[in-house]
């Protein structure tokens, strides 16, 4: 026992304990602070408060309301959420710590993607690309033209020409496929955002903050090549910065292909 307060006994597992707490809820709060979660969060919180007066107040209408939603309360707190947990799970896998216990392997689109950047880069030809991950965007690469072709540098160089007719707007890649271009990306309602970001920019961070892909910019007038995850923006990417950025995303644990000798080996184990 360290200390005692009142008839409460402090040890140091109860210290450790408040001290892990606090932190796992500062994380959560650092990690959902400007974004939509953020708003839902406090709409929750707003609807608990009312119903605490509600219930104080003996308000029967009120109460009755506030406690039939409680009874799916849970439910629609994972169906709005779902989003947001997803990102917090991708955000604790990459954790320097777990990557280093799960070695990973590239995937070859990266490569294709990196250099087209930095090419756009040199060229001050802006670009706006997404890269999916588990999110899906249905509704917004129906906003855009269909492509459904393999992802290649020579293939992005065309389409964010400044005379292609499909540099505006943003690429959706998924996979090793370039699903559609020109779609139509959601801008981001940050009030605090700085006023220097362009259309792209705000439409990169939009995406961000809605799911978990990401998305890529080529500034138009300096050429900066930038990229959003999580509702945050990092501008002003190296070469190697960006594919470092691009490996901790997309690298996965690699897989080792089953032959013949495998199967007849497993078939003398079962």
């Amino acid at each position: 026992m360290l200390f005692k307060i009142g008839f409460l006994k402090v040890s140091i597992i109860d210290v450790l304990d408040i001290a892990l707490v606090s932190y796992i809820f500062y994380k959560i709060y650092d990690f959902i602070r400007g974004s939509m979660a953020a708003r839902m969060v406090a709409g929750l919180l707003s609807i608990l408060v009312l119903s605490v007066i509600a219930d104080s107040l003996n308000m029967s209408g009120s109460s009755w309301i506030f406690s039939n939603l409680k009874t799916v309360w849970v439910i629609a707190f994972v169906i709005i959420f779902q989003p947001e947990f997803r990102r917090l799970l991708i955000y604790i896998g990459q954790n320097p710590v777990i990557r280093k216990i799960v070695r990973v392997a590239t995937p070859r689109f990266i490569e294709e993607v990196k250099n087209t950047l930095v090419d756009l880069s040199k060229k001050n030809f802006g670009a706006l690309i997404v890269l999916l991950r588990d999110t899906g965007i249905k509704s917004i690469i129906e906003t855009g033209i269909q492509v459904q072709a393999q992802v290649s540098k020579p293939l992005l160089m065309s389409i964010f020409n400044p005379r292609s007719p499909l540099h505006d707007g943003a690429v959706v890649i998924q996979g090793d496929v370039i699903l559609a271009a020109k779609c139509q990306l959601p801008l981001t309602q940050n009030p605090k955002l700085d006023p220097t970001y362009g259309m792209r920019h705000r439409a990169a961070l939009g995406l961000s903050e809605q799911t978990d892909a990401i998305v890529l910019v080529v500034s138009e007038e300096t050429g900066m090549i930038s990229i959003a995850e999580n509702g945050v923006l990092s501008r002003g990417l190296t070469e190697e910065n960006l594919n470092k950025r691009l490996e901790e995303a997309f690298s996965v644990k690699p897989t080792k292909k089953k032959t013949f000798a495998d199967f007849m080996n497993w078939g003398e184990q079962v």
